[in-house]
């Protein structure tokens, strides 16, 4: 989550759990599905973090791609100010506590206590269309059992005025959200949502006041047993197993060693207070978790005086007030403030160290261990400037690729990549962590020593001068630039303020960054940087005897001993019940199946509120594009107001590179921007970039084209900086493409390691993703490529890789320069522009002079078969796991279906219907989906850590009959349609616009098809869904299955059907 002050633009991790963060995930890196040019489609939680966190779990778009910019998330709203907002103090028993204009996000924010309860509210109002109401309630467990995160996804499933098993569903599928879904922290829980349509939102906001504060869960037993956990038994013969969302949620988190490391971290660091326990919950614990606490927990916490209440946006502010006053009024005062304040943890006297194991793979390096160093900063919370400096000071310690922290300890050799995400501040007290993965039981102690030892190097001399500039510029650039991305920035304004005021400080305070940042240039300019940084690394971390050292060494024993534990316990439980006891249990079993299963009556389906076709737009959002042509090179103009900014896409065509090339090619992008030039080192390139840009990254893109057999594949470099600035934007993008030299052996294994390590991460907590592209690559081109660049065969060559670099350096390094010689050309080049019309004429000349500096041809094109499959065999890539990631998918357009915009319809309801009910709600996976990628012609479905994998298949199959028997009433069949053109219509900043414009221009896809869809999908009929029944029948008959899952189910699967997967084992 954001952090508490400008420091959200530099922290590289978050803790919290989402609940329907994986409802569609995303597949890999190079695939066309990251921004689908015609439809971004499945848009439920898309946050974007520079690293994954050990206690955070949502859909995260990771791409394969490398950058010299930060994941921006500050507060700038819009370049005017708001209008005048007349606010009536006598609406609602609300009293004014503050008001104060907030220059830096261009806001009015007034305070507000609601008199009766002491509710406090935080009412923001600008011109951001993109409006965001957030409740809050301090939530702080005092045991695993995971009572936070149940309760959260709970109260969703139906509440006083929406009778119906799960609204938030009805939500997903029928309205124009921006942002829907909650969060849990380890001591606080969040739901936000988010719409530019203020009916919506206005539905939005009421169907989740009822939820929070009138849930059925609380007199609902099975609500419980289905979000939490219970007992499942089929028949009396059988055996007993464990079932839950949750159940299964955590026990894929507790697969993953980066987040086994995490919770280990902060659980030792924290021991005494709410800190010291699991709020997700311990898939150990959860099963100790009784129906009375759940209740007792809503009842004592989820109450108005124990809330805090954001509304942003351009809507009315006393209308706000007037919705909140139908709930607010209800309730009176309440001691629940008190009882759930968080007790800051006091500081240790002198240093901890605990081993904790993790489940490895028997083919794996039992040698490679982890090694994480972690302090407690403070017994309380920071003042502001300090914060802020500390911030800046963490930027400068591992924020870029250059920062001495991260370069050395990537450099030593000692370890594979690094663990920690440094600064974690959105807690009540900040905690400091860094260490390494894929470190040898002989190292752990030299990793310690070179943490240690540069930290006391740095406090001793200082940081350079032109590292103090590059970090200062990429934090006011982020700062100024406000992208971010497809997250609202009310949401991410709020997060901000929570992280204060969920602890009784002022919430207004992080939002307010500029007058400490001038303060803090002020200080280093004034009294030198060593001066401002270096108490802080002596008093916080070199000093600090509130120091935990977790060590985590690899055990291929732990997930079959955690498995058999788990059934040791559950057939002591079935021996202690008798005859009767196991009778009820099957009743019950198969009574809750029926209710998951039992569609909700119409009656209860329309309680929910909707909008109707006629608050849709008949046509699509318009980007202006102008197409021009500068020196023999295609260029798109958007003329769109980005705050003077100027961004930019340079797209190098790839289709005549070697095919034996393209797993080279991740690492080639990372080498541009990683190793340095005849004249400039790497370190001096980096921070050049952060001088003069907003960033510069590079990343390869490929997609189907519909209708073609070859790949539409491309080099895409992405660069950003204040229009001023557009000089030096091309400048450095022409270094890096034609001046960096491959040469450096010892780096590019660094980045070969790194890589590796984080495909594995990416194979234990993505499963679905690297199941998904390796269905692809066995039923296209595209999917072929993206699957040598990102998928298993990528992790398998970069096995093979790390072995034989210092033998074949020369081999590889020529192989580096080959691509750039293939790749880097006018021929085929396009270049994409998004800024107003003013910058927009400027930067013609910088552009022209780029262009004139790019290679006219290729001297080396290879002419290539677009013809190349993987195996069309059904595959089980194995790994140490506690749940499953099951996919099946095929090429429906082979089949004979022709494409319809109904399709984008009928494959979100499938969805939001049968597979969240079977997949999800009665099969216990965390996520079950599926995907029409309408350039390949590729459906796919999959589940995300899942405990079933061939009954999850015979769900899939099952899909034909559901749309058989399916009756959709004219209000179900609006909703849908609604939802879908939400999905088409989802908000873009000005820079996303330009981008998903480009894509379309790359891809073939005029504003005619656009439209031509578009009236498809607001005519969609029963008819459509019945003539779908063949595609989703060809998935059935002629379908590949690829499971990422665990030896033991794999095992069980070939024995109730021989020999069904090909095993490959991946770790």
């Amino acid at each position: 989550m954001e952090s508490a002050a400008l420091v959200r633009s530099l922290s590289t991790s978050s803790r919290y759990l989402c609940r329907c963060s994986v409802l569609f995930p995303t597949t890999i890196a190079t695939s066309s599905r990251f921004s689908p040019p015609l439809l971004r489609r499945h848009s439920t939680a898309r946050l974007r973090r520079p690293s994954p966190s050990p206690l955070l779990y949502f859909r995260n778009r990771n791409r394969n791609h490398f950058s010299t910019s930060l994941s921006p998330r500050a507060s700038l709203v819009s370049s005017s100010p708001p209008p005048p907002v007349d606010i009536k103090n006598e609406l609602g028993g609300f009293e004014k506590i503050s008001e104060e204009f907030i220059q830096e996000c261009k806001s009015k924010a007034v305070l507000f206590r609601h008199v009766k309860t002491g509710a406090q509210v935080m009412s923001v109002s600008n011109n951001d269309e993109n409006k965001v109401f957030g409740i809050v309630f301090r939530t702080p467990p005092n045991d695993s059992t995971g009572i936070p995160h149940i309760l959260e996804h709970s109260v969703l499933c139906g509440s006083r005025k929406y009778p119906l098993k799960e609204p938030f569903v009805e939500l997903l599928k029928g309205s124009l959200h921006t942002f829907l879904n909650a969060f849990t922290y380890p001591d606080r829980t969040c739901y936000p949502v988010a719409s530019t349509n203020t009916k919506d939102f206005y539905n939005l906001v009421d169907v989740y006041l009822d939820a929070v504060f009138f849930p059925k869960c609380v007199q609902d037993i099975q609500t419980f047993q289905q979000e939490g956990w219970h007992y499942e038994l089929n028949h009396p013969s059988e055996d007993i197993t464990y079932k839950g969302v949750v159940f299964n949620e955590m026990k894929g988190v507790y697969s993953q060693p980066d987040n086994i490391l995490g919770r280990a971290a902060q659980q030792a660091l924290c021991p005494d207070n709410t800190y010291g326990v699991d709020s997700g919950g311990d898939p150990r614990v959860i099963p100790k978790l009784k129906f009375e606490e759940f209740k007792e927990f809503h009842r004592k916490y989820y109450h108005p005086s124990n809330s805090r209440i954001w509304f942003y946006g351009d809507d009315d502010p006393n209308e706000r007030l007037r919705i909140l006053s139908e709930y607010l009024d209800m309730f009176d005062a309440s001691s629940a403030p008190n009882e759930s304040k968080v007790e800051p943890q006091k500081l240790f006297s002198k240093p901890v160290r605990i081993i904790e194991t993790y489940p490895a793979g028997e083919g794996g390096d039992l040698k490679k261990q982890m090694v994480c160093l972690n302090w407690l900063l403070s017994d309380k919370p920071l003042d502001l400037e300090t914060e802020l400096t500390l911030g800046f000071l963490n930027h400068l310690l591992l924020g870029t690729p250059a920062s001495p922290l991260r370069k050395i300890l990537l450099e030593s050799g000692l370890g594979d990549a690094i663990v920690g995400g440094g600064l974690e501040d959105e807690l009540l007290q900040p905690q400091f962590s860094i260490g390494m993965k894929g470190v040898s039981e002989d190292d752990i102690h030299k990793v310690e020593e070179l943490i240690i030892s540069t930290l006391k190097k740095l406090a001793e001399e200082g940081f350079d001068t032109d590292a103090i500039e590059a970090s200062m510029n990429t934090i006011e650039f982020s700062l100024r630039e406000n992208n971010t991305g497809s997250f609202p920035r009310g949401l991410s304004l709020m997060l901000q303020s929570i992280g204060k005021w969920i602890y009784d400080l002022n919430p207004l305070e992080p939002l307010k960054y500029e007058k400490p940042l001038q303060d803090l240039k002020s200080k280093i300019a004034t009294e030198g940087s060593k001066f401002v940084f270096s108490p802080l690394i002596e008093k916080f971390i070199l000093n600090n005897p509130h120091k935990v050292t977790v060590q985590m060494q690899p055990d291929p024993e732990k997930a079959a001993r955690d498995e058999a534990t788990e059934k040791q316990i559950l057939q002591e439980v079935k021996a202690s019940m008798t005859t009767e006891d196991l009778a009820e249990l099957t009743r019950a079993t198969h009574e809750l199946r029926l209710k998951q299963e039992t569609p909700d009556p119409p009656e209860a389906l329309k309680t929910v509120p909707s909008l109707s076709l006629q608050d849709i737009p008949k046509e699509p959002i318009h980007v202006p594009t102008e197409a021009r042509d500068i020196n023999g090179v295609k260029v798109l103009q958007h003329d769109l107001f980005t705050n003077d900014v100027l961004y930019t896409d340079i797209v190098f065509d790839m289709s005549s590179l070697k095919q034996e090339l393209l797993p080279l090619v991740p690492l080639f992008c990372q080498s541009l921007l990683e190793m340095g030039t005849k004249d400039l080192t790497f370190v001096q390139l980096n921070q050049l970039i952060g001088r003069k840009t907003g960033g510069i990254s590079v990343y390869p893109f490929t997609s189907s084209v519909q209708g073609k057999e070859d790949p539409c594949s491309h080099m895409i470099v992405r660069g950003k900086a204040m229009a001023g600035r557009a000089e030096d934007l091309y400048d450095l993008v022409n270094s890096v493409l034609q001046d960096v030299q491959f040469t450096d052996q010892q780096r590019f294994k660094q980045f070969v390691s790194q890589s590796r390590s984080r495909m594995e991460n990416r194979l234990r907590g993505s499963g679905h993703g690297i199941a998904a592209a390796r269905m692809d690559a066995k039923l296209n081109a595209a999917g072929w490529m993206s699957e040598k660049m990102g998928g298993l065969s990528y992790l398998e060559f970069l096995q093979t890789l790390e072995k034989r670099i210092d033998q074949d350096w020369a081999d590889i390094s020529s192989s580096l320069e080959e691509i750039r010689k293939t790749v880097f050309s006018k021929q085929g080049c396009l270049i994409n522009i998004t800024a107003d019309g003013k910058n927009l004429a400027n930067a013609d000349k910088f552009v022209s002079k780029f262009v004139d500096m790019l290679p006219t041809s290729s001297p080396i094109a290879a002419t290539n078969n677009w013809n190349v499959r993987l195996p069309l065999t059904n595959e089980a890539i194995v790994i140490p796991t506690q749940v499953n990631y099951v996919g099946k998918a095929t090429n429906v357009y082979d089949a004979g279906y022709k494409l319809n915009g109904s399709a984008y319809v009928i494959s979100k309801y499938i969805s939001n219907t049968w597979l969240w009910d079977r997949v999800r709600v009665s099969g216990g996976a965390y996520g079950g989906f599926c995907d029409f990628d309408t350039h390949s012609g590729v459906f796919s479905f999959l589940s995300y850590r899942d405990p079933n994998l061939l009954k999850t298949l015979e769900v899939y199959d099952g899909t034909g009959d559901f749309l058989r028997e399916l009756e959709i009433d004219d209000d179900t069949l609006t909703k849908a349609i609604i939802g879908t053109i939400g999905d088409v219509d989802s908000y873009q900043l000005p820079d996303a616009k330009g981008y998903s414009s480009m894509l379309r221009y790359l891809l073939g896809i005029t504003e005619e098809e656009r439209q031509r869809r578009r009236e498809e999908i607001l005519a969609t009929s029963l008819k459509d869904f019945k003539q779908f029944i063949d595609a989703v029948e060809a998935v059935k008959d002629k379908g590949v299955v690829v499971a990422v899952a665990s030896p033991d189910d794999v095992d069980a699967a070939n024995k109730e059907l021989s020999n069904f997967f090909q095993i490959k084992k991946a770790l």
